[in-house]
């Protein structure tokens, strides 16, 4: 990439748009696309631009194809469309940890970030990660140090995974969730554990499993 000058603001929303748009669609969008959310006059004006940040070295371009724009990293390699979900803490696979916060999962730079498919986000919404804590789920292949990528909801069905609050003691597991009438059974994933039992009105279900990010030694 040549070295960056102080870009125009259309051309800042046009990249803008660009990336907002591969991770919502996983494909670039057209020139009209832009044309239309940029509220810019025509396509050969959005054509000029791309031509510029082309030359510039924030994309590439293919005029010959409808969605043939790749966006590149300050280095010039090519930026992945894959939407990316804050790791906001750690989740205990063992016994519960004390909370963790999501209040500012969506803009945080603080947090640490991982890829998950288009289609995922696209199927589930807003979604968030957590860092596993020891080795109670490890029969689901949920391995200490994996990240589990979390939907909020407060309900599940029995057999799911999920963060589960523990409210009197304040805390939070990751088990499968057995309700049994007035309580709930926890269940991991581990024959050398044993399930965790707790009044069903001191637990709240934070969220489920809908994908395991394996870390790789």
């Amino acid at each position: 990439m040549t070295l960056q000058k102080r870009m125009p603001s259309r051309r800042q929303r046009i990249l803008a748009y660009i990336q907002e748009f591969l991770t919502d669609n996983g494909v670039p969008p057209t020139v009209r696309d832009i044309q239309k959310a940029c509220d810019i006059s025509s396509t050969s004006v959005v054509d000029y631009n791309l031509r510029i940040l082309d030359r510039d070295g924030y994309l590439n371009r293919r005029p010959e194809m409808a969605r043939g724009i790749e966006l590149l990293d300050k280095v010039g390699q090519p930026l992945s469309s894959a939407p990316r979900v804050h790791i906001v803490g750690n989740i205990a696979a063992g016994s519960p940890l004390p909370a963790f916060s999501t209040e500012e999962a969506g803009s945080s730079a603080e947090f640490d970030t991982v890829e998950v498919a288009t289609e995922l986000q696209r199927r589930h919404g807003k979604l968030y990660g957590l860092a596993v804590k020891g080795t109670s789920m490890i029969d689901a292949l949920i391995d200490d140090g994996d990240v589990v990528v979390i939907k909020p909801t407060q309900q599940a069905d029995p057999g799911e995974m999920v963060v589960a609050w523990l409210k009197d003691e304040e805390e939070a597991t990751l088990k499968k969730y057995y309700p049994e009438g007035k309580r709930v059974r926890l269940q991991p994933a581990n024959s050398q554990m044993k399930p965790i039992y707790c009044d069903a009105a001191n637990l709240e279900i934070r969220g489920k499993v809908v994908e395991v990010i394996r870390k790789f030694a």
